[in-house]
């Protein structure tokens, strides 16, 4: 399987960036997801990648080759679109076979290819109906059957999932990891879709007017934010974040609270802070710790039973709630006082002018 490297790529359209100038390495095997919301350049990267869409500047390598202005054709890629594409003439065989006459290659050949794939995708019941007599998600395994069948250097998938329901998209999504795992195969995948990218992805790519905001693992992802738009957009609902005050240990936060500043971060805030002192505290709802004695001190503003949590939205000022996930028995009325703690190796701190997370190397998720 091919390592994709992509090395000052940018796209313009005319003096809009559609890209920004991007460097990323693919690794053979990896699962890569670019996510973010509609706009920020993540298709045009993957269409950049396949050949459909012309760099403006940069270079494109597969394994060390440069194939920047090859033909999608010459690029020995799948690509997997968002609607299924197939060929409303044809079976489901037919379809998943064209790729392979198109290639010339032997009937026999053929054959054992398509069956061997359909059997991996649980299709073998439906390869003589056209696409019009299939389900949604029978459609899909049918797409990506077509693109399994020519075991490609790469497969490219651009929101393969979206047009399927809930139900279909949860377990389509196990399949294609699962399809993954078994191919070993360099996949890269564009959804705006976090849920489907946590689930997935070896490493996600965070994306937003066109620039990359972050790399890395989902848990990184996740517990690590590199700045104030990953850690909102990922997670639901998304980070806490919160305006205050540091002064020697301790931060005051809106509603009269004050909260204490886990040891490991005070040298990281005395040093890397603006000389005011203000930070942006950043905590996720599962962070929250409700207790009688707790230090930050707040009034019920909502809660949403979740099945096997309770969604507490605790209101600590006029215009800042907090979000906390508590256990599913928990009830509390409306304006009720909750109080709270943070559990110190969960908070993160972003300085408020470059919105950037602070660093202090002693992360623990």
């Amino acid at each position: 399987m091919a390592t994709i490297e992509l090395k000052q790529v940018e796209k313009k359209f005319g003096e809009s960036y559609a890209v920004k100038p991007l460097d990323m390495t693919i690794n053979s095997g990896e699962f890569i997801v670019l996510l973010g919301p509609s706009g920020c350049g993540k298709t045009t990267t993957l269409r950049m990648i396949s050949g459909l869409e012309a760099v403006t500047s940069g270079n494109i390598l597969f394994d060390g080759k440069d194939v920047t202005w090859l033909h999608p054709s010459a690029r020995d890629i799948a690509f997997v679109f968002q609607f299924f594409a197939l060929y409303s003439h044809l079976s489901a065989r037919e379809n998943i076979a064209f790729p392979l006459q198109a290639q010339g290659v032997k009937r026999e050949e053929i054959n054992q290819r398509v069956k061997a794939v359909a059997e991996m995708l649980k299709i073998e019941h439906v390869l003589n109906a056209r696409p019009g007599a299939l389900s949604g998600g029978d459609q899909q395994r049918v797409a990506l059957a077509r693109a399994l069948v020519r075991q490609p250097a790469a497969f490219l998938m651009d929101e393969p999932l979206g047009a399927l329901d809930a139900e279909f998209r949860e377990s389509m999504r196990a399949e294609i990891k699962q399809l993954h795992l078994k191919q070993n195969a360099t996949t890269v995948y564009v959804t705006h879709d976090q849920v489907e990218a946590m689930a997935m992805g070896d490493r996600i790519v965070v994306m937003s007017n066109a620039v990359v905001q972050q790399a890395a693992t989902p848990s990184e992802v996740y517990h690590n934010p590199a700045n104030l738009f990953v850690a909102r957009f990922i997670g639901s609902p998304g980070m806490n974040l919160i305006q205050g005050t540091y002064q020697a240990g301790k931060i005051q936060l809106p509603g009269s609270n004050v909260m204490t500043v886990p040891e490991a971060w005070k040298q990281t805030l005395d040093s890397k802070l603006p000389a005011d002192g203000k930070v942006i505290v950043g905590f996720r709802p599962e962070a929250v710790e409700v207790a009688a004695d707790g230090e930050i001190h707040s009034t019920t503003y909502a809660s949403d039973l979740h099945g096997g949590y309770t969604m507490l939205h605790l209101q600590l000022d006029r215009d800042v709630i907090v979000h906390a996930r508590a256990a599913r028995e928990m009830r509390y009325q409306l304006s009720e006082t909750v109080r709270f703690n943070v559990q110190p190796n969960m908070v993160r701190f972003f300085h408020p002018e470059t919105e950037a997370a602070l660093q202090n190397g002693s992360h623990t998720t």
